[in-house]
């Protein structure tokens, strides 16, 4: 007897010779910096995000989408290569995949290869050791990529002060004029990619694959100063009602957001380290910014899709990874919690056109979006990894099938992982930021359709290997009744086979 499962195998070829788009379409991708999904498509009663929420109203929305590591560098590589960052051994910002690891294909690699022209503007790659100092040109671009000349600008005192002071504040409205160059770095990025784009319409026979990276809203929270006023700070107060750390979340799960604490106008407040907490002006004071923050870029992406032919373009928009707003207590990213691995994920394609949203609800990761947009792309499909000697393979799935209305998507799950120098929170080495020789931990989270589980062992960087019997941490989170995951299920006995079958699951994922 042939299964439904069987019989779609055998269909699939068919289907998809049958659904490929007549000639390849353009390929532009959109990536926010430590954007969570405050969105009001995702349902966001506080957001002021017009330009995504009309571009999501013919467009594929994912809910459930999960990075692989909530920092930049590490989460960027793994999106961009398809592969896990236990599989490129890159936690931090200092080693370079091609000569740390194995010279694995990219992204834009792979439609470069196939006849694209590739051309990165904005953060894409995180820039610096991890991407070679050079976002991988020349293999993953066809011509160097387009960083803004205010970019440089971006951690030095540039915030006046009531006094008029130039500060290196976290939250930092500004009038455009005071700036250097009157400008800010995306505004630069969007205004090249959109020169990018007219330049390529001269040239049809080329497709293009555009990759669009914003710098916001990560912080410094640095935007025009009319963004500010869209936001009532009494908004912002009742965000949360955690104030402390949850007493049953291990320290080893704990970030202290030290890249929070350094800014000019926090560094002076008195946070307790490593557990706060912050003011309740303070904490409404970062979550408006924040919001002003995505708000800003919101603009700029509409300008963007103003400069976009849709009917010839596929369009995917993420961030790549969220950031914790005062849930737990916590502010910043750093950690394996929802609110800091969930990120947005929108497609829209011409060849599945909507017109209306449609939503996805199984869980999705951002490995995924590699083997989608090639399917998308109609480019030759990127095989499965079989071994870590591959060197043009992807660890994640499509979501093809689903856009076509097949496949099942509930049957799936995410990992994450978060690495740390030891079992406490410290300044020195960063637990917020360990480097390899520094990691002594890691720290792996499973997503099911209903649980978060989180195991946290003995990790020793000279060989990349763990100690599943060394166990410094372990949480469980019901997500049916506990969607901040405030409440650890593991110290309760009758969750006990839950969290024994999920331990094995994990371990089974991770491997040795």
């Amino acid at each position: 007897m042939i299964t439904a499962r069987l019989l779609l195998s055998l269909m699939m070829p068919v289907l998809l010779e049958a659904a490929a788009p007549p000639r390849r379409p353009n390929v532009v991708m959109v990536m926010f910096d430590d954007l969570r999904p405050v969105i009001g498509a995702y349902g966001d009663p506080l957001a002021s995000t017009p330009y995504l929420d009309n571009f999501a109203r013919g467009s594929h929305i994912f809910t459930r989408v999960y990075s692989q590591q909530s920092l930049c560098a590490p989460s960027r590589n793994s999106l961009l290569t398809g592969r896990r960052p236990d599989t490129l051994h890159l936690y931090d910002f200092y080693s370079y995949w091609r000569t740390f690891t194995g010279n694995f294909t990219t992204l834009p690699q792979y439609f470069k290869e196939h006849g694209y022209y590739t051309y990165s503007c904005g953060k894409v790659f995180h820039p610096g050791l991890s991407s070679n100092n050079t976002d991988d040109y020349p293999l993953s671009w066809s011509a160097s990529a387009f960083r803004p000349r205010t970019e440089q600008f971006m951690n030095s005192p540039v915030c006046p002060d009531k006094e008029g002071i130039l500060r290196k504040n976290l939250i930092c409205p500004v009038e455009l004029q005071t700036q250097p160059y009157k400008t800010l770095p995306d505004i630069e990025s969007v205004a090249e990619a959109l020169r990018f784009v007219g330049s390529r319409s001269r040239h049809s026979q080329e497709p293009f694959f555009l990759a669009m990276g914003f710098h916001k809203p990560h912080i410094n929270f640095r935007f025009p100063l009319q963004f500010l006023s869209r936001f009532h700070l009494s908004q912002f107060y009742n965000y949360t009602e955690d104030s402390l750390k949850p007493p049953d979340m291990p320290a080893v799960a704990w970030n202290p957001y030290t890249d929070v604490r350094a800014r000019d106008d926090f560094k002076h407040s008195n946070i307790s380290f490593p557990y706060g907490p912050i003011s309740p002006l303070q904490a409404a004071q970062i979550r408006q910014g924040y919001y002003a923050s995505v708000s800003y870029v919101d603009d700029l992406f509409g300008k963007l899709i103003g400069g976009l032919d849709l009917d010839e373009t596929v369009v995917v928009v993420l961030g790549d990874h969220g950031w914790s707003l005062g849930e737990h207590a916590e502010w910043a990213k750093y950690s394996n919690f929802e609110v800091a691995l969930r990120v947005p994920l929108i497609i829209r394609t011409p060849q599945f056109p909507l017109a209306q949203a449609k939503y996805y609800h199984g869980i999705t990761e951002l490995l995924d979006v590699f083997p989608t947009l090639v399917d998308l792309a109609g480019l030759p499909k990127l095989p499965k990894c079989q071994s870590s000697q591959e060197l043009t393979c992807g660890e994640g799935k499509s979501l093809y099938y689903q856009l076509m209305g097949l496949g099942r998507a509930d049957e799936h799950v995410a990992l994450s992982q978060y690495p740390r120098p030891g079992m406490l929170p410290t300044k020195h080495p960063n637990s917020d930021k360990p480097k390899l020789r520094n990691i002594k931990i890691m720290g792996y989270s499973l997503r099911t359709d209903i649980y978060r589980y989180t195991m946290w062992v003995r990790f020793h960087a000279q060989n990349f290997s763990r100690d599943w019997h060394d166990v410094y941490g372990e949480e469980l989170y019901d997500h049916r009744l506990d969607s901040g995951e405030e409440f650890n299920l593991v110290p309760l006995p009758q969750f006990d086979d839950v969290r024994q079958r999920l331990r094995r699951r994990l371990m089974e994922m991770v491997g040795s």
